[in-house]
């Protein structure tokens, strides 16, 4: 195990551990973002963006377990307590607890690694003590561009493969661009899967994520066989995929369920400006690329350059200079009470990991860790009151109470 023992940490741990602040000194705190925004909307409610910002008390003892990960993408951890690792060329990887390489895992399908393309998302069945399913999403190179495609199959006994695995679904059209695939994968209570997909970026494709006859830009809502769950919001409706449950998404990275309320969360990419955190509901619209507190990269307006429109949802919060969402979990522990039930997002162009507070659905404080290191954070997990994160840079972060 590398420790992290140089100067920046080193501030910031003393900082964590002298400066005791709660959420009740909100108040007292000023926004972690001062930077100018990069688009000059205004939000639609207090407290929607550059909220009072918040300090942890508790000391933490910041490690890298693992520094030799190739591009990892997502994180699980196995019920052994290790953990099973996706690597963007179209790799996994099996680690130990401790962070040690255990076992490299062969005979994935070939992927588009390409642009933000490869080997994304994976996640464990919910009885995977007992079957050993595995789901995981790719890029997928077709004839006429390349697809999403969600897969599943069993982890050998071994940990050395991924045995019969089948791609369950396919988010179509296809595309020849290599952008914005989305992808996350998260179990509801009933053993279903709520599946993100991103809108692929280019200006004459991302209008389907209004298109209801379209995958892209959407929250799916999936069976283990990759079919519609059923009584969805959508089901029975004509010229619509009975299997959204939730449209007008940009790329969203990141997808999560509160355990403690139940509710499906989700936070997306914007354009320049414009990062979203939403609570996601059925049927419901969340307005990509018709409103948005983001611009175009070369800085002109989005579309009409509107914020908001009836019957469009409004994000929950943003971020404006972006932090780019790579991934979003909940801590749902009581080792460190006053992390219980806040949300963590990965920042990429951020390089930095934030905790959110929120209490009955807002966002009431934000906090910044491991800013400093240089690291795009590319997914998160907690598991027994310790925070894990991977970086592009290849390395497996373990952030604990000290």
């Amino acid at each position: 195990m590398k420790l992290i023992n140089n100067k920046v940490l080193g501030i910031f741990i003393a900082a964590v551990a002298v400066n005791c602040f709660s959420v009740t000194d909100v108040a007292a705190q000023n926004p972690v973002e001062s930077g100018k925004p990069t688009a000059d909307y205004k939000p639609a409610f207090t407290g929607q963006t550059r909220i009072t910002g918040v300090k942890t008390s508790t000391p933490l003892e910041i490690s890298i377990i693992n520094g030799k990960l190739e591009n990892p993408w997502a994180i699980s951890v196995l019920p052994n307590g290790g953990f099973l690792i996706t690597q963007k060329q179209g790799t996994m990887v099996v680690l130990t607890a401790d962070g040690k390489l255990s076992k490299k895992i062969t005979g994935l399908p070939k992927v588009d690694a390409s642009g933000q393309g490869g080997l994304l998302d994976v996640t464990l069945d919910p009885n995977f003590a007992k079957n050993r399913m595995v789901y995981f999403a790719y890029s997928e190179p077709q004839t006429t561009g390349v697809v999403l495609a969600i897969a599943k199959g069993k982890l050998s006994a071994d940990e050395t493969k991924i045995e019969n695995q089948k791609v369950i679904y396919r988010a179509t059209p296809a595309h020849t661009g290599k952008l914005q695939y989305g992808s996350r994968i998260v179990f509801d209570k009933n053993g279903d899967m709520f599946v993100s997909t991103g809108e692929r970026s280019d200006k004459e494709i991302r209008i389907q994520a209004q298109h209801l006859n379209s995958s892209l830009g959407k929250i799916l809502h999936l069976t283990t066989e990759g079919k519609a769950v059923a009584n969805g919001p959508f089901a029975g409706k004509a010229d619509a995929r009975p299997e959204i449950y939730a449209y007008g998404l940009r790329n969203p990275d990141g997808l999560a369920i509160n355990p403690q309320t139940g509710d499906l969360w989700e936070a997306e990419f914007g354009p320049r400006g414009g990062d979203e955190l939403n609570l996601i509901k059925p049927g419901k619209n969340y307005g990509w690329p018709i409103i948005t507190y983001g611009i175009e990269y070369s800085g002109k307006a989005v579309g009409e350059g509107i914020q908001q429109k009836e019957g469009m949802e409004q994000p929950v919060y943003y971020w404006n200079p972006v932090i780019s969402p790579g991934s979003i979990a909940f801590y749902n522990s009581n080792v460190i009470p006053e992390w219980k039930g806040n949300l963590f997002v990965g920042g990429l162009s951020g390089s930095h990991i934030i905790r959110l507070v929120i209490k009955e659905n807002k966002v009431v404080g934000e906090e910044r860790l491991l800013e400093g290191k240089g690291e795009r954070f590319r997914d998160l997990v907690e598991k027994d009151g310790v925070l894990y994160a991977v970086t592009d840079n290849g390395n497996l972060y373990k952030i604990a109470k000290k």
